[in-house]
Parts: structure tokens; sequence; C-alpha cells
């Protein structure tokens, strides 16, 4: 452990004994059935103690000191803000941005009293509470101005933001989801966001006005109308009431279906704090009467997925389900085209596959024979989105990987299938191992590979008006500790991901929006598929001698016979 890092973990060890000893903050003053916003949904956070500046400390000490402060996050950086000049205190803005780092130094520069602040930065959390993570090695150079104010070293430069070490970020900080619509409003999407603990309420609200993070912009939508903000700098929760304050002209301007909708996505979004228990709108701080006339459904949250799998037996595509295996109904014969990693539709009997080869995608549509809907040197296991469209990934005709949809659900027989082809440039040179889509439809878990490394990538769906894909956004990456090459949803912020291996012990991992950490499921020899149905009991694992179920920290035997289960989807 470098000398930094232990001071860090000293550090740390003596907040966590204050808190131990309750000097964690816990609010008791004011009336009966009240709650002050800064603690609302929190009473428990942690409150970190920094250290005040040492008469005749360095401007090393000064400048190191001022960022640990920045753990201190009471009364607005109040011990933080006496590292600095007047000035640079009036001006400084902590809240813009926080840069997590895993280790720190302060180096001086050839200019006179300026200094930098070096980082190895891990991730940044914007004012939003959007986490973007650096690639590994990744510096930051914080430029940092002192000089002597009565004798003793003061800031008077120092860009807006705090740095953090990650050991403490974790302590401080938490994920919660914000909630977004899909373009149908008929489905919540959540998009993850990091706070401080104990500042969900306002700080949620801010992000949720402010619009979707990069990866979901254009894949989903808000009730809330461009341009309307916050009326006062707060949001106070009263007997459980979190009164959020608009500003009057947009609010006002909106529908009553619209504004009921305003109040679904608070609801949602304020689902993690729990003495949040409705929500008012207000216009300049008057109660706005928010009514459901019954033409506002509450939108459908972690959609399920139906309970059967499909899969392939004896040759031919089969349902499993109950631990037992079925024909699908209507279904003509497929063992000719020896079917591999189907799919099949959420909301219809269309079903999907690929030849064992892996190089063409067949449809199939009760009473119809199979149709080839693309062949290409390989393809990615096929998925079905909530609107019909099947989704696999290929080289295209120069090489290029791109990623192709098709609509064969309710076309006649010798018809055109309608399709789409995406080249997204965030996958070029890199083979897709994975595409799977969520299940509202509006995101895609994207597993690539380029040079022997994957990636576990999350990306919004963009679509027309009538639902057709249009392009995917930049994605969002997450953290995995292995290789993956396969993955699938478990349910709305979670994906479990492995690398199959038929002759060693394989490892499967569950990967969450709301962590920067895997957590690793007990391993089991051989598996080769995998498939997740409504929760992270559900996922299934399949190897030469059969499939499995995860039960606790184990597996179970299921049955044999059976290869390449998959849910609908």
């Amino acid at each position: 452990m470098t000398g930094r890092r232990a001071q860090v973990g000293a550090f740390l060890l003596a907040v966590l004994v204050v808190l131990a000893a309750g000097c964690a903050r816990i609010p008791t003053s004011g009336p009966v059935g009240k709650s002050s916003e800064g603690s609302a949904g929190n009473l428990n956070a942690p409150v970190f103690l920094p250290a005040a500046p040492q008469a005749g400390a360095s401007p090393e000490t000064i400048i190191d000191y001022f960022y640990r402060a920045g753990s201190g996050y009471e009364d607005d950086y109040a011990v933080a803000r006496q590292y600095l000049t007047q000035a640079s205190s009036v001006s400084w803005k902590p809240d813009q941005r926080a840069l997590v780092y895993r280790d720190a130094r302060v180096v001086a520069t050839d200019t006179e009293n300026v200094y930098n602040y070096e980082l190895d930065v891990a991730y940044t959390v914007d004012a939003d509470g959007i986490t973007t993570q650096s690639p590994e090695g990744t510096v930051e150079k914080i430029p940092v101005t002192v000089t002597q104010v009565d004798g003793e070293w003061r800031i008077s430069a120092i860009p807006d933001g705090t740095a953090i070490a990650e050991e403490t970020f974790k302590v401080i900080y938490g994920a919660y989801p914000i909630y977004f619509y899909d373009p149908t409003f008929t489905y919540a999407v959540p998009d993850v966001r990091w706070f401080i603990r104990n500042k969900t309420v306002k700080a949620m609200t801010s992000a949720l006005l402010a619009g979707p993070a990069p990866y979901l912009r254009g894949a989903v939508a808000s009730a809330f109308p461009s341009g309307i903000k916050l009326a006062r700098e707060s949001v106070p929760v009263v007997s459980g009431a979190a009164q959020v304050d608009l500003t009057a002209k947009e609010l006002m301007e909106t529908s009553p279906e619209d504004r009921l909708r305003m109040q679904m996505q608070l609801t949602l979004t304020f689902r993690s704090q729990p003495d949040v228990v409705n929500v008012e709108l207000r216009a300049n701080q008057d109660l706005v009467r928010v009514e459901d006339n019954g033409s506002v459904l509450p939108p459908v949250q972690d959609k399920n997925t139906p309970t059967r799998q499909i899969a392939v037996s004896g040759n031919e595509l089969v349902r499993y389900e109950n631990n037992r295996v079925s024909p699908l109904p209507d279904m003509q014969p497929v063992s000719a085209l020896n079917p591999r990693l189907p799919a099949e539709s959420p909301v219809s009997q269309t079903a999907a596959f690929l030849n064992e080869s892996r190089t063409t995608l067949y449809s199939i549509n009760p009473g119809q024979p199979a149709r080839a809907l693309t062949t290409r040197s390989t393809l990615s296991r096929p998925s079905f989105s909530l609107n019909d469209w099947v989704w696999t990934a290929g080289p295209g005709g120069n090489g290029a990987t791109e990623v192709v949809a098709f609509r064969p659900t309710g076309v006649a027989e010798g018809a055109a299938v309608p399709s789409v082809t995406l080249a997204p440039s965030w996958l070029a040179g890199r083979s897709v191992k994975e595409f799977r889509v969520s299940r509202e439809g509006v995101r895609a878990l994207v597993i690539s590979e380029q040079n022997g490394r994957t990636r576990v990538q999350v990306a919004g769906i963009i679509r027309a008006g009538d639902g057709t894909p249009r392009e995917l956004t930049q994605p969002v990456t997450l953290a995995t500790d292995s290789n993956p090459d396969q993955g699938a949803w478990v349910n709305d912020t979670t994906v479990v991901v492995m690398k199959g291996a038929a002759a060693a012990n394989v490892t499967p991992e569950l990967l969450s929006l709301t962590s920067g950490q895997p957590q690793q499921l007990a391993p089991w020899p051989g598996l080769v598929a995998l498939s997740a149905g409504n929760g992270a009991e559900e996922i299934y694992g399949q190897s030469a001698e059969g499939i499995f179920q995860r039960l606790g920290n184990g597996w179970s035997t299921q049955i044999k016979g059976p290869i390449d289960p998959s849910f609908p989807g």
C-alpha cells in the first residue's frame, strides 16, 4: 500500500469509528411530521468530519487536506472552504463534478505558487450524477494556485468540483435510479445516477429535469417539457410528501395527462427514498391539482418476461417450461436447417434461430416454413424486442460490423421482410459476441471483442415514430472481472455474463448499472450456454450434463436433452 493509500485508509477508519460511536447526524429537531430536504430518505447517511486547516501547514499539505475535506459535504462544504481565500470560497462550486481517484499526489510546477494535484482517475461523476469510467492509467492534473493570507497558505485559484478517494466515494455516494419512459409512455426505464446519500431528493429532481444520460438520449421520453426548472433550490419532504416546486409558466402550459405522467415519473424516481410517500407538484409554491381521468396508465416497471423458454431438442425447436419439453405450437419442422440458438418473441408466436455454423438467421411463423433473413460469415444469437423486431449482428459486405433488425411477424409467405442495418462507429473493428434487447425494448446489452478482449456495454435504441430502429446511442461500459462472450438481462438494471468453456469451470457474473463491482456466482464445470428469466434466481446454465438452475450459492440439476435455452426476448 502506498503512503497516500495508507493515509486514506486511516482516515476512513477514523470516520467509521466516529460513525460507530453514534456521531452520524440524525435530524431530531423540527415540528412533528416534517423532514428537511437534506436528510429526506437517508436518515442514516454517514457524515464525514474532515480536519480544518492547521497553523503553519505547507502549500502541499493545504492542497492535499483541502481535497480530503471535500468528503465533508455538510453545511455546503464549510470545512473545505476554510482552505480557500475569501474570494475563492465564494466562487468555488463543489457540486459541478467529482473526480474519483485510486491514488493522488501534489506536484510542484515551474510556476511559483502553482501546483498540480495529480490523480489516477477511476471515474468521473458530473453535476447530474452521471458516472463515466476512465480507462486504466488515466491521469488528470488539477492546477491549484496558493497565496498567503495573514501568514498562512490558502488556495486562491481552483477549478470547480471535488476529488475524492475511491474508498471514500463508496461510503458517501450511492447509486439511485431516476426514471424516464419508453417513447410510448408504457414502460419505465431506469437511468442510474450517483448522488451523495443525504442529498438525494433534490439531486434526483434536478437530474430528472435535466434529461436522460447521454446513452439514453433519443431512446427515452420524459413527461417534463424542455426548459422547466425548479422554482426554488430545494425539494422539502413534508409529512411524507415531496413538494416539487416548478417554474409556473412551463408547468401550467402542460396538459393534465402530462402533469399526471410527471407525478408518476417522480413517484417512481423517489421509490428509493423511504420517507417519501407521495409527490406534490407545485407552481411557485402553490399546489397544482393533478387529476387522473383514467386516460393515463401507470408505466410498467421492470417488465417481466414470460416464464417459458425456447430451446432445441432432437434438432427441432421446442418449448421448455416447468422442467418439461413440448413442441412449439403450429410450427413446421426445421431439423433440415440444423437450428441453434433460438429466440422467441415476447408478444407473438414468431421465433428465430441460427443454423449450426451461425452464418444464417432464420425466422419462422406458425403455419409457414422458416425463411432466411440474412447470411453472413458469423452472427450473434437473435434477440426480439417488444414490437417484434428481431436483432442480430455480424460483418457486412465490406467486413465492417453491422447490427441488423428484421420484422417478420405478420409478413406473408414470400413477401419482403422489413429490415434495418445499423453500423455504429463505436463497434468499428470489433466483433459482436452478444446483442440482447432489454425487456422494455429501449436498451441493448452488447458484448463485443477486439484483439481477444471483450467489452460489456449498454446502448440505447433510437426508433422512428412507427417503432422502426434508426440508430444506437454511444454506450456505457460495465465493469467486469472476466472476459465474457455471452450474457442476458436479469432485470431492468442487471445482466448476467460469462465466458463459456466446455472443459473448464465457468464463473458467471452479475453486472449491475447500480454497482461498479461485479458479483461472481458459483462456478460450475463446462457451462456453454446461459439464460435468465425474472430475477437472479431464474438464471439457467447449460453444459454437456444438462440444464442447471441457479439455487442459492450453487446450481440445481433440471433436465438433460434440450440445448440453447432462452427466455422470450
